[in-house]
């Protein structure tokens, strides 16, 4: 008789009629180069709400009809696959959110198996050594959450201290977008959302000045904020038409628009003559390179950056439905919340 293969349970979301079902799944045997990590903590994102209501679409990579969801993940070796020898058993890591094969990007949980799962699959080269003085559940948000606007500040911005800046929308990227500026030393920074909650989050967070942007005073509000000069990079967190409109509207001369938030749909600019003289730049951003994670987890167990504020709670692997309804329909209003197998 051969012996019966180990199981897991795994949140597993199905092409094309997009079902969202906890199921028992073939536990994965690491390969060469390869291995298996027992998951700790796993992120919910918007961007997982939007993989179960279609927005974004299946992952362009993905062979069959089910992915088990989950980018953000943080957990301990449970085997090394034949070959592995920097990681040994009861290693503390944090998964990449993403690997680049025959030069595409892949993401994990939308081009393969990710991290709402009792184990996880990882190439070796895509874990990073997670200091015991971090929680895995701020250890998990890390990639994605945190690193997408590390990215954006830092490498396509290449924001620089002193420097003015706006965000809008203070959701789960747009609180780290704060708190990542003002560790660079942006100033001032601006934040616009509408929900109250999430302007006393931006200053909470760092922000100097947390706004409307419904009020009709809020042009001049951050033109008197930045001295008269306008901001020089506006991120949009919220992937809103109408947030781009409003951020090249108190962009500086040489100011950039960064596209963090997606939308899928055109892009306009009211008036083109203007954008052009003021020689304007719109910045696209996705993720961040391989660099981020580990600076992040740098900076944070150095004590440079906090991220207990941004855990609004944490539910068992089996209550995935009820995380990602919480997102979407921000109840509680939640920064992160985490699933734990």
């Amino acid at each position: 008789m051969g012996t019966a293969t180990a199981t897991m349970r795994a949140v597993r979301l199905r092409h094309p009629d997009l079902t969202l079902r906890v199921e028992d799944v073939p536990r994965p045997v690491p390969g060469p180069g390869e291995v298996l990590v027992k998951v700790e903590a796993a992120g919910v994102c918007l961007s997982d709400v939007h993989l179960i209501d279609g927005t974004l679409g299946r992952g362009p990579h993905l062979s069959g009809d089910a992915v088990t969801l989950g980018h953000e993940v943080a957990g301990v070796v449970a085997e090394p696959g034949p070959g592995v020898t920097a990681w040994q058993p009861g290693d503390r890591v944090v998964l990449q959110a993403g690997e680049v094969r025959d030069g595409q990007v892949w993401t994990r949980g939308v081009d393969y198996d990710g991290g709402w799962a009792e184990y996880a699959l990882a190439t070796a080269s895509t874990l990073f050594a997670l200091p015991d003085t971090i929680p895995f559940e701020q250890g998990a948000i890390i990639p994605d959450a945190v690193s997408t606007p590390w990215g954006a500040i830092t490498a396509t911005a290449g924001i620089r201290a002193a420097q003015p800046v706006g965000v809008w929308g203070v959701g789960g990227l747009g609180a780290h977008g704060v708190q990542l500026l003002r560790a660079v030393g942006a100033y001032p920074i601006v934040a616009a959302d509408p929900a109250p909650a999430a302007r006393e989050r931006a200053l909470a967070f760092g922000a100097d000045l947390a706004l409307d942007p419904a009020d009709p005073g809020f042009g001049e509000a951050v033109r008197a904020a930045t001295g008269g000069a306008g901001l020089a990079a506006a991120f949009d967190f919220a992937g809103v038409d109408a947030v781009r409109e409003q951020a090249l509207g108190v962009l500086a001369p040489r100011g950039s628009l960064v596209l963090v938030g997606l939308t899928g749909r055109p892009l306009h600019i009211a008036d083109s003559t203007a954008f052009s003289f003021l020689q304007q730049r719109i910045l696209g951003h996705y993720g961040s390179d391989d660099t981020a994670v580990p600076q992040l987890i740098g900076l944070t167990a150095g004590g440079r950056l906090d991220f207990s504020r941004s855990i609004t709670d944490v539910l068992p692997l089996t209550d995935a439905a009820e995380a990602v309804e919480r997102v979407h329909s921000k109840k509680g209003d939640p920064i992160r919340l985490i699933l734990k197998p």
